[in-house]
């Protein structure tokens, strides 16, 4: 209750509470977040459960009941009978497991070698930061293209859609842990030279201990700006890979997927197949990118 109080006191909440951009991005967000996790409760039908499709209710219109069974769906359904709505829930699951794991995997990969690379520096300094370097000079989405391709490659064909999350969650966060192991580095080299880590290795600290215990919690900081600003960035990228049909498989379609499939019934007049799903994820994009340009405004010295 201590850490709740204090927290309702500090500069960060009132910056928040006086920023309405920042109240409506993280409601937009909560919101979608929450709907996500409670989808099997709140979502009309399970619209991957074929027992409980109707072929017949196919490209029923939003609100209109429809004219062979009689049943009214909010958001309408596609080709299949599915509940759009129930749909964008479920694919909402799957665009914010895969965005946030890929994020958690990109910040640890990238913030251990940034840290190893400030604190040691020299040899091992050069070949992080120039494979970094490297790395830099390709989109991020093809080298996450040229990772699933590889890793898609190498998988036995009768195990690629079961592991074809987690290998859309490796390539993402393999093609975004960079730009988190270059501010890791460079906040290292400035608290390396400080007098607590100079008093740390008078003691006999083990460098491993230091770099985790002593200049880590003092980096957090821009990691978890950078954190929520990628995190929409990873939501985007694993919508157009699925979208380009390299991602989620069609068993456990995500947001992009979904885009996918209403893209093919856009022109034949069912623009709601492709609509609610392309506006969810425009919405959760938009609103979590917002909150991470507020969190970086937030945090910086200069503008306080």
């Amino acid at each position: 209750m201590e850490a709740v109080s204090n927290f309702l006191a500090s500069d960060l909440f009132y910056r928040f509470r006086k920023s309405p951009v920042a109240v409506i991005a993280f409601i937009v967000t909560a919101l979608l977040v929450l709907s996500a996790l409670f989808a099997p409760w709140i979502a009309p039908q399970n619209p991957f459960d074929p027992g409980s499709l109707n072929l017949m209710n196919g490209f029923s219109q939003p609100g209109v009941p429809n004219q062979f069974t009689g049943e009214t769906f909010m958001l309408g359904t596609d080709d299949q009978g599915r509940d759009v709505f129930s749909t964008i829930l479920y694919g909402l699951r799957i665009s914010l497991f895969v965005g946030f794991s890929a994020v958690m995997f990109a910040m640890v990969l990238g913030s251990v070698l940034g840290l190893i690379a400030g604190y040691t520096g020299g040899r091992t300094d050069t070949i992080i930061m120039r494979i970094a370097d490297i790395q830099l000079t390709f989109p991020a989405i093809l080298v996450a293209l040229l990772i699933f391709g590889i890793a898609k490659g190498i998988t036995p064909p009768s195990y690629r859609n079961e592991v074809a999350i987690w290998v859309l969650i490796l390539a993402i966060g393999l093609s975004d842990w960079v730009q988190f192991a270059r501010v890791v580095r460079g906040a290292t080299l400035v608290e390396r030279n400080k007098e607590y880590v100079q008093a740390a290795k008078l003691i006999g600290r083990k460098p491993m201990a230091i770099m985790l215990k002593h200049i880590l919690p003092n980096t957090l900081g821009p990691v978890l700006v950078i954190a929520t600003i990628s995190l929409a960035l990873a939501i985007i990228a694993e919508a157009t890979l699925s979208f380009l049909g390299v991602g989620a498989p069609p068993t456990q379609p995500s947001l992009g997927t979904l885009i996918r499939i209403g893209q093919g019934f856009l022109f034949s007049g069912e623009y709601w197949i492709l609509l609610y799903p392309a506006v969810t994820l425009l919405a959760l994009a938009l609103s979590v990118n917002l909150l991470g340009d507020w969190l970086r405004d937030a945090l910086n010295p200069k503008l306080k």
